[in-house]
């Protein structure tokens, strides 16, 4: 698609783009608690729950028809990894504002996944220009590692919460932690503070 808009993550504009503590190279590990889940896409569904006026359920046909962007990004993992030049495509996470209605006192997300994965996101960083629930990596499909068919990119924080094999949002009042939070994990994770553990 020619026409679709291309985003530039703002951290790609920086004179050092190497957060504190990372080391940038040209891997990209595949980390995740478990094994990794066979999603059918024709079984599939994307919900949209929690402080919204009325929930709502799209197949992958209909979240896949949903207008897309490309990304150019740098992403960093908690692990001390981080790669350079990514670029992603998929479908805005502003899109879903056109979906549903956001009820005025929601402020986070809890971003579902398989198998039973959550984890919590400010509505400012879930919603931020670059964020978007891709479809492909480097011009191809997401691989079942990386969390096909749908995996949530949030490059502004660290790349556990760029959650993989995503299944629906939750939108909250307040904040509470997700999987890896409950665990010890920062409740926000902003790797340009370091904002690794609490």
């Amino acid at each position: 698609m020619a026409d679709m808009p291309e985003i530039e993550s703002p951290d790609t504009g920086r004179k050092e783009r190497v957060p504190p503590g990372q080391r940038a190279g040209s891997r990209f590990p595949v980390l995740h608690y478990g094994r990794t889940p066979l999603i059918s896409t024709s079984e599939w569904k994307f919900r949209m729950s929690g402080l919204v006026e009325q929930e709502r359920t799209l197949d992958y046909q209909e979240f896949s028809s949903l207008p897309m962007i490309r990304v150019h990004a740098d992403i960093h993992c908690v692990t001390s990894w981080s790669k350079l030049d990514t670029h992603w495509e998929g479908v805005s996470t502003g899109a879903l504002k056109e979906l549903v209605a956001i009820r005025p006192e929601a402020g986070f997300v809890m971003v579902h996944a398989e198998p039973n994965f959550t984890t919590n996101l400010p509505l400012e960083d879930f919603f931020a220009e670059d964020a978007l629930f891709a479809l492909k990596y480097e011009g191809e499909p997401i691989t079942a590692e990386h969390g096909f068919p749908v995996r949530l990119i949030v490059p502004r924080l660290y790349f556990w919460k760029s959650a993989k094999w995503v299944n629906g949002v939750e939108f909250m009042a307040s904040d509470r932690p997700g999987f890896w939070e409950s665990g010890g994990y920062h409740m926000h994770g902003d790797p340009w503070t370091e904002e690794r553990y609490r």
